[in-house]
């Protein structure tokens, strides 16, 4: 098996999360007819909530201080991405999903890139020669909550690597390593051969990592896969999906675990793994 060296960094995984999103969303374009009256509320409840806290806790001058250094480095870091992804978004895909009916998801996360190649509906994701990991072949189907397969809908797969790393946001791999678009057949029906992801540390080096260590938290993910579903005419579906025994699955550090989005895999007779995962997604309106 070849062996590879790869490294990341807070200020590395930090300024890629920060250009990847600063590019690839238009977050200001989106709520640009927001009412001031909405914005209003929201940011006078963040900041009750803040001051009801600093009043609650008695809060000191030296803690307030800490606070402000604390928020200073986190955007020297570029690690505001990192923060909001791992502790805020999972309640907002919560909110925001409540309606639906059709399958589970949950959080993007910070490490998503838009335009992976092109794979097909039965094909090997992008990697290595040699890509060391458990393989892992993945089937399922794309269907509308009706029950009808949704023939050209597209899956958006990507994971980091068996030691823990993203392509793109860590040093060593090639651009689209473990990042692919699978385009499902008239079916509904997929495969996708990749490697079992690894549980992994966010990266603790910076301003994420002061907190976690100051809090006496811990800073571990459970393996997952990410994936995006779409077709036309639905809406779209962000999700993350888990092995069983994972120590973390039950304190996630972005709590983005659900039951159902828990694998089931089969294991073969030559240590690879099988495994049967569908998506219904629900008609948009």
């Amino acid at each position: 098996m070849t062996s590879y060296t790869e490294t990341s960094t807070a200020a590395g995984s930090g300024a890629s999360a920060t250009g990847r999103f600063q590019a690839d969303k238009s977050p200001f374009a989106a709520v640009k007819d927001t009412p001031k009256d909405r914005v209003s509320t929201l940011a006078r409840e963040v900041l009750d909530a803040v001051h009801a806290t600093i009043r609650k806790h008695h809060v000191t001058y030296a803690e307030y201080n800490a606070l402000k250094a604390w928020l200073i480095q986190a955007g020297e870091d570029g690690e505001w991405p990192l923060f909001l992804d791992v502790w805020v978004e999972h309640a907002v895909e919560e909110e925001a999903t409540a309606h639906r009916s059709g399958s589970k998801g949950t959080i993007e996360g910070p490490y998503y890139v838009p335009n992976a190649p092109e794979c097909g509906a039965d094909a090997t994701i992008p990697m290595r020669p040699d890509e060391p990991g458990t393989p892992l072949t993945w089937e399922g189907t794309v269907t509308s909550t009706g029950g009808s397969p949704l023939g050209g809908a597209t899956l958006d797969v990507w994971h980091c690597d068996d030691q823990g790393l993203y392509s793109q946001f860590s040093e060593g791999q090639p651009e689209w390593n473990l990042r692919g678009t699978f385009t499902v057949g008239a079916d509904g029906r997929f495969r996708i051969r990749t490697i079992k992801p690894q549980p992994y540390q966010i990266p603790t080096d910076g301003a994420c990592g002061r907190l976690i260590d100051a809090a006496g938290w811990h800073a571990w993910r459970p393996a997952h896969v990410h994936v995006k579903a779409s077709a036309p005419g639905h809406e779209s579906l962000t999700a993350q999906l888990y092995f069983p025994g994972d120590e973390h699955n039950g304190d996630d550090v972005a709590s983005a675990v659900k039951p159902e989005l828990m694998l089931s895999p089969a294991v073969q007779p030559d240590g690879s793994l099988d495994v049967e995962y569908s998506f219904v997604l629900d008609p948009v309106g």
